[in-house]
């Protein structure tokens, strides 16, 4: 896929994907952004950093797509290569746990408690996903090169690494 359509597709994808998950979402399930009652301010700077943390590896893990998979994360654009480096170094699902790191930190910043049932929802939902459907089509479409990275990286949580990801070939890094 050229480069500038794996951009657009990867940036239309992220308003689509994390822009309704983590956006409009939220916003219809609190009924807005207006805040609770009994927000701390530690609770407030602390939700605060882990949206802005969310959104930067949320980017990032786009841009890999785009960049140095030359695809989308969409399954009707895939990357033409099996993206393994950056946030996808740590885990195998670093958009997923992105998207929920920014709604967590919504439910801090809002105090809403409801956003907590809506995380843990949002993950079980994707978990099954990931088994049933993505998993099963990474290994057709990559073969050895998926099975060896799924052997060295955790799927859900993020663990410090020795080294460097498998570098199968057609591997991005």
């Amino acid at each position: 896929m050229p480069r500038r359509a794996a951009v657009l597709g990867s940036a239309l994808f992220f308003l689509v994907g994390p822009g309704l998950e983590a956006g409009l979402g939220p916003f219809l399930v609190t009924g807005g952004w207006d805040r609770g009652s009994g927000t701390s301010p530690a609770l407030t700077v602390a939700g605060a950093l882990l949206i802005v943390g969310g959104l930067v590896v949320l980017v990032r893990c786009f841009a890999d797509f785009a960049l140095r998979g030359q695809g989308t994360p969409t399954p009707a654009a895939p990357t033409a290569t099996l993206v393994t480096g950056g946030p996808y170094a740590v885990v195998r699902n670093p958009q997923h746990l992105a998207t929920a790191v920014v709604v967590l930190g919504q439910a801090l910043v809002l105090a809403r408690p409801v956003l907590l049932v809506a995380v843990a929802a949002y993950l079980g939902t994707l978990g099954l996903l990931v088994r049933r459907y993505e998993e099963p089509r990474l290994r057709e479409r990559f073969g050895p090169a998926y099975d060896a990275y799924r052997a060295a990286t955790p799927a859900w949580v993020p663990r410090p690494r020795r080294g460097r990801a498998p570098g199968p070939t057609g591997a991005t890094r």
